[in-house]
């Protein structure tokens, strides 16, 4: 049997600690451990060693700062974001522009079957519209007229159809959030 070489608790001196060497607000950091607010303030200034699984990922966010930046998510630049899902685990940011077809990835996982462009980091446009009508039925398919007034579409388009369906697919647990 693995034994591991943790804390047992800290003290909320050394969460404060953690917290200012990230330079994070308490509200941040509580979004960054999902925990609320209130938590990391009884953490901080309760006198009560903090125990859990929160003490290991101090440790590691300690000693490992780079763990936290990998987390961020940024500021969003671009007309159009969207967010692919696997169930409620966010595995890719795409920012698009459209109108200078222009794209950029920022992926949350490591597994390249969760990645919206598999192991492609920089995929084009053409890419894009690819994935695109990858979680969509397909243009070809069998009655679609039918399917498109049943959506209230006028005509076959891979952006409307994922805004009336958030890209989702029979036995499939991959969904897309969009936001413009």
């Amino acid at each position: 049997m693995r034994k591991y070489a943790v804390q047992k608790s800290i003290t909320g001196l050394e969460m404060k600690k953690c917290r200012k060497r990230l330079g994070v607000s308490q509200k941040e950091f509580a979004e960054l451990v999902n925990v609320s607010k209130k938590t990391v303030e009884r953490w901080e200034y309760s006198g009560q060693p903090v125990t859990g699984p929160v003490v290991t990922l101090v440790y590691i966010l300690m000693n490992e700062p780079a763990w936290e930046e990998k987390l961020i998510i940024p500021e969003k630049e671009m007309p159009i974001r969207m967010s692919y899902m696997f169930r409620d685990e966010l595995c890719t940011i795409i920012d698009v522009d459209e109108e200078k077809r222009r794209v950029n990835v920022r992926n949350y996982t490591n597994h390249f079957l969760k990645k919206a462009f598999g192991n492609n980091e920089h995929p084009t446009y053409e890419d894009y519209e690819e994935f695109l009508e990858s979680r969509c039925f397909p243009r070809t398919r069998d009655k679609m007229k039918l399917i498109l007034r049943e959506l209230d579409l006028p005509f076959y388009d891979p952006m409307m159809i994922i805004e009336k369906t958030e890209g989702r697919m029979a036995e499939d647990d991959f969904w897309i959030r969009i936001e413009r």
